[in-house]
């Protein structure tokens, strides 16, 4: 009985020696990658930063950009209203005409003491080139008034950070390009 015990033992342990262990090899994955908005803590959203982003990463392949970066999609739908989204928190704003992202670009708004209101706005009036009642005759130019105390979008500096009495600063060039698109009612939500 033991004889056959161990000849059974013997017989199974010479099998699996023969048995390979290492898996068949298989077709390697092409991993897409997987859009992430930016971790952002925001006093107040309705959602349209993170469609932003979303749409953001499908026109580029990320969701960050630098001091003075800005990105015009190259082709614009005829149809469909011009509407921008700032987002304060992420200091970058979207240009969508109907569901498109046909802009997108770093910006800064209003620092410490001086904050950029968050809300729903309008575009009222525009002016090519305006110059600030409140600061020292400042220039403004491609100036797109949104409210009745002067904050507007406007060609400026754009570091990176806030560095704004409140209005939302433009690349230059993306100044000009979104002032010739809009006119005035176009809706603009500012988040942050």
């Amino acid at each position: 009985m033991i004889k056959i015990r161990t000849l059974i033992v013997a017989s199974a342990l010479a099998l699996l020696a023969g048995c390979s262990v290492t898996p068949p090899p298989t077709q390697p994955r092409i991993v897409e990658p997987v859009f992430a908005p930016p971790q952002t803590n925001y006093r107040w959203t309705n959602g349209f930063s993170a469609s932003g982003f979303e749409a953001m990463h499908k026109m580029l392949g990320r969701t960050s950009l630098r001091p003075a970066e800005f990105h015009w999609a190259p082709n614009f739908p005829a149809d469909g209203d011009v509407a921008i989204t700032i987002d304060t928190a992420n200091q970058v704003a979207f240009v969508f005409k109907g569901s498109q992202l046909i802009g997108v670009t770093n910006i800064s708004t209003g620092k410490q003491g001086h904050p950029t209101p968050l809300g729903f706005w309008t575009i009222n009036w525009k002016r090519p080139m305006y110059r600030s009642k409140k600061y020292d005759n400042a220039p403004m130019p491609f100036m797109q008034n949104i409210d009745d105390k002067g904050i507007a979008l406007h060609g400026g500096v754009t570091p990176g950070y806030p560095a704004s009495h409140g209005c939302i600063r433009l690349p230059m060039a993306f100044a000009k390009q979104l002032y010739e698109l809009t006119k005035p009612g176009n809706k603009v939500v500012i988040e942050g």
